[in-house]
């Protein structure tokens, strides 16, 4: 599956529009994690434990739509967007979505 931010992929003419494809994940902060971010917070550096959560929601999500991709028939994705949004009532949620529209190149 080709999947690309790109409105066509480059040298292979899109055959056929099959429509509009999402992947969403939603995933829960952890209390520990949120404890050691704080601290990196003040300290300084990177926050290697949400890294983690963000790469696996976001790779989650981007699966989610290639899957309907397929099965739609597609063999590619194109246009792709992705979105990071915090939800819930005390931002504890994490959302990532995508989506792009499913095409036979």
């Amino acid at each position: 599956m080709i999947v690309t931010t790109t409105p066509a992929v480059e040298g292979r003419p899109v055959q056929h529009y099959l429509g509009i494809v999402t992947g969403e994940v939603i995933v829960g902060a952890n209390i520990f994690r949120d404890l050691f971010a704080s601290i990196t917070d003040i300290v300084g550096g990177r926050s290697g434990k949400y890294e983690q959560v963000l790469q696996r929601a976001r790779k989650e999500a981007l699966a989610e739509m290639e899957a309907e991709a397929a099965k739609l028939g597609g063999n590619a994705v194109v246009g792709v967007d992705l979105d990071y949004e915090v939800i819930g009532q005390s931002g504890s949620m994490l959302m990532v979505s995508c989506s792009g529209t499913a095409v036979v190149v």
